[in-house]
């Protein structure tokens, strides 16, 4: 949670639906530890806030005029210091929440999501952690098997998996899976802070932001 002594979070909002920004506003709003840098109604304008506001956080639309969540997101992640990005969907484990977190967003959320976890999870990805329930995790997961990475992408993932110790191999190919912590540390006896830091670990090895990142990288360097 945001220490309220400390500077708040500050959060920007992208979705060309009006109602939405309204209720978005209001029930971020209420958190003392929030503030709003302000609102976009596409993706354009969105990058073009977010370079004046230099939020914490961005809660994006994926399906927007002009230019859409996904590009955006794609540029966003181009930046030196990109703001954590949780995309909004109307659907929860479609091809575009697949592309948004294997392209760097923090996390997802619901458009009717409750307003309570609204709040935790821009708290959640302000401090550095994802925002993923592990059954829609598996879901997308399971996606990746479909997918037939290009050359390069193999490449490049190998090289990122050569530096991952044989323990973080072990853990890395099991996130791979689709399994949470606690079936890691329940299959390859350890702890759960263990799990905890070497999954830390390899998502700064492998350049991954999420859990679903780590998967792509996994599959796409060929580990099983």
């Amino acid at each position: 949670m945001n220490d309220p002594a400390g500077p708040p979070i500050r959060v920007v909002i992208i979705d060309d639906d009006a109602l939405v920004r309204t209720a978005l506003a209001m029930i971020l709003r209420d958190d003392a530890t929030i503030e709003l840098a302000g609102e976009a109604d596409d993706g354009q304008t969105g990058l073009d806030l977010i370079a004046r506001a230099a939020p914490d956080v961005v809660l994006m639309d994926i399906r927007m005029p002009r230019l859409d969540g996904l590009e955006a997101l794609a540029w966003l992640m181009s930046q030196p210091t990109p703001p954590k990005v949780i995309v909004l969907t109307t659907f929860d484990a479609d091809d575009y929440v697949l592309r948004a977190l294997r392209d760097g967003a923090s996390g997802f959320l619901l458009k009717h999501t409750p307003p309570a976890q609204i709040v935790e999870a821009v708290h959640k990805v302000a401090a550095g952690d994802h925002m993923l329930s592990p059954s829609v995790t598996a879901q997308l997961i399971a996606r990746l098997g479909h997918d037939n990475p290009e050359p390069q992408r193999v490449l490049d993932a190998q090289a990122l998996a050569q530096t991952l110790t044989d323990r973080e191999r072990e853990v890395a190919i099991a996130v791979g899976e689709g399994k949470v912590n606690a079936q890691i540390a329940d299959e390859l006896y350890l702890s759960m802070a263990t799990v905890k830091a070497h999954v830390s670990r390899i998502m700064v090895k492998l350049q991954a932001s999420n859990r679903v990142q780590i998967a792509n990288r996994i599959h796409d360097a060929g580990l099983h």
